[in-house]
């Protein structure tokens, strides 16, 4: 495998690997990630970057201006997760129950590099570049806290990445459309009549209930939507009874779907409701659905993504193309409803391990450090091609 780094970037490589360990040292859940944005802030003084902290909460905004020309984004989340960390890392989190499991510390040093190498290039470009260091990707949806507080003001185009370790260092996923799912998630509430075990006539049995409904509620992925789309409905969560011989007169579910398009998102959770509301009849129990609507399925413009798969090829070459596809949500989604843009993804599942040995959100996550070389050196070839 050869990788065509940006030297610029070879040249402070150890710079964005230490950056990345301070982040992974210590991390900051949604909206805590003060200590985050404070290093991040003194990080862009030092490279004479305006910046804005306090933006979306908890965030950060640089901008270097190049003068007249478009203004693109970069983006990179900064939360971490509430998991303990296990392992003997030399870097390992310092903060009890508190890891960065998903790649987010990879992807602020990747962005600070980008915005070293830009700093000292000032002459050689037109055009604005912005950086948006977003604070609560994981659940809250941060990005919509940013939008809010005019990140994309001006903005034509944006653009993210994601650490994945899914793919091996050298890979770099690029596909236009649909590259992570809608994450939405419900909740059921199931009421009936409690009784003897030994004497259900007189009741409604909401475990039976619950049961009907669990295997209807399967067959709106295998009955419902197209077999060659990507669409998910998982029960995650069963609470109900008490006793051996005692009829629950209550069960409550809980679950999540995923889904690739508005239309099948929509489909699904409209199926839901009709389902409850047939099984509801058919056994006179109560039931209630609250349902939630997460992010927004991620959905890459054809022209942005172009941009990246020429930017991707210059550094990995062949190794730039389809993604492994996810069914997990992202709220990039949220700018990509506002602008166009391209959300790929960086191969860096850890050298001599196997691709899936240490996925994302796992208590033993870790990385090839030499993808976040990759990245930043992608990152720049963007600009370059943009602005140049």
């Amino acid at each position: 495998m050869t990788l065509n780094l940006r030297s610029e970037v070879e040249r402070i490589g150890d710079e964005i690997i230490a950056r990345r360990r301070d982040f992974h040292r210590f991390p900051e859940l949604s909206f805590e990630e003060y200590r985050t944005a404070e290093v991040i802030a003194k990080h862009l003084t030092d490279f004479g970057i305006d910046h804005q902290t306090q933006v979306g909460k908890t965030g950060v905004v640089g901008e270097i201006s190049f003068g007249e020309g478009p203004t693109i984004a970069l983006r990179a989340d900064m939360d971490a997760l509430p998991i303990q960390e296990i392992g003997d890392l030399e870097f390992k989190s310092c903060n009890d129950g508190v890891m960065h499991a998903c790649g987010h510390d990879g992807h602020m040093a990747m962005l600070l590099g980008t915005a070293k190498v830009l700093s000292q290039h000032k002459n050689n470009l037109r055009g604005t570049v912005r950086f948006i260091f977003q604070p609560a990707e994981e659940g809250l949806g941060g990005a919509r806290y940013m939008i809010k507080d005019g990140c994309l003001n001006g903005v034509k185009e944006i653009y993210g990445l994601h650490l994945w370790n899914y793919q091996p260092l050298g890979e770099v996923g690029v596909k236009t459309g649909p590259v992570l799912a809608a994450a939405d998630l419900f909740e059921i509430i199931i009421k009936g009549k409690g009784g003897h075990g030994a004497a259900p006539q007189g009741t409604i049995d909401t475990i039976v209930v619950a049961s009907q409904l669990i295997n209807a509620l399967q067959t709106i992925v295998s009955r419902n939507t197209n077999p060659l789309d990507n669409t998910v409905v998982t029960i995650g969560k069963i609470q109900g009874g008490d006793n051996f011989n005692i009829i629950a007169d209550k069960v409550k579910l809980a679950g999540t779907t995923r889904a690739y398009t508005e239309e099948n998102r929509q489909l699904i959770k409209n199926r839901i409701s009709e389902i409850i509301d047939g099984i509801s009849v058919s056994f006179g129990a109560d039931i209630v659905l609250d349902y939630e609507d997460g992010y927004p399925p991620t959905i890459n413009h054809s022209m942005p993504t172009e941009n990246v798969m020429k930017a991707a090829s210059r550094v990995v070459g062949k190794g730039a193309g389809s993604p492994y596809l996810s069914m997990g949500g992202e709220d990039f989604s949220y700018y990509l409803q506002k602008i166009p843009g391209c959300f790929f993804f960086i191969g860096s599942a850890p050298d001599n391990r196997d691709v899936f040995s240490t996925p994302h959100h796992c208590s033993h996550f870790d990385i090839d450090e030499k993808a976040l070389l990759v990245g930043s050196s992608i990152f720049l070839n963007l600009v370059e091609d943009l602005l140049a």
